[in-house]
């Protein structure tokens, strides 16, 4: 992972999972071009990323969803189990609703498209490192038109636990917003909202922002807030 310790600054270690040889290629020239990054591995299957990433503990894992045996929703559950620290890209032609929910689910901290450009790819893969949740531009908009769309009626399940000022916090977690913007716009610091957060993350039982979107969007807190406003 990135660390910056006066003027010295680690590689990201970076595992790449295609059996598409010429993607392959491609992403290993563009990490070879950049000071920040190093290619440790390469994998063909899910079996084996699976295996490459418990022996070479990479910070970020490039994952292909279609790949031979085991797929990457399920090399990157299996992964993310055994090693939480390890940040898992999906790197994907695929862009519906349910495969970038079911990566979600499955604990992968981005999604971006295959047509990506090398800047979009790059930013990403040092925003996981960095423990953050990305999601490319195209997936994003996605994202959200999903969790604004109109759900069935169902019994809404709020969360008491959570302070009103927690609630609002995750509100804007679930709109993609980062501890800056939602400082910004509370006009709090922001080590109260990284506190708040934290608070969210240890109340809800989650490990991070996706599994927090995930439960808020279950829950329908969106709509929730939605109707309170209106």
């Amino acid at each position: 992972m990135v660390m910056v310790e006066g003027e010295h600054m680690e590689s990201i270690r970076v595992l790449i999972a295609d059996d598409h040889p010429l993607f392959r290629d491609g992403m290993h020239g563009l990490l070879d071009s950049v000071p920040d990054t190093e290619v440790v591995s390469e994998a063909t299957s899910g079996a084996m990323v699976i295996s490459q990433a418990a022996d070479l503990q990479p910070d970020v894992i490039l994952m292909d969803i279609q790949m031979p045996g085991v797929n990457g929703i399920e090399a990157t559950r299996t992964i993310v189990h055994t090693s939480p620290h390890i940040g898992v890209l999906v790197v994907t032609m695929y862009e519906d609703d349910d495969l970038v929910f079911s990566a979600m689910r499955a604990g992968a901290r981005g999604y971006i498209l295959k047509g990506a450009n090398q800047t979009e790819v790059l930013r990403a893969i040092r925003a996981v490192a960095n423990g953050e949740v990305i999601f490319g531009p195209t997936i994003a908009r996605r994202v959200m038109s999903f969790l604004s769309a109109p759900r069935p009626a169902t019994p809404v399940r709020l969360f008491p636990q959570l302070t009103e000022r927690e609630t609002e916090v995750l509100s804007f977690i679930t709109q993609g917003r980062t501890n800056e913007e939602i400082a910004q716009q509370l006009v709090l610091s922001l080590k109260t909202i990284r506190n708040h957060v934290s608070n969210i993350f240890s109340k809800l039982q989650v490990a991070d922002r996706a599994q927090a979107v995930i439960l808020a969007r279950d829950a329908g807190l969106h709509h929730h807030l939605q109707s309170d406003h209106s």
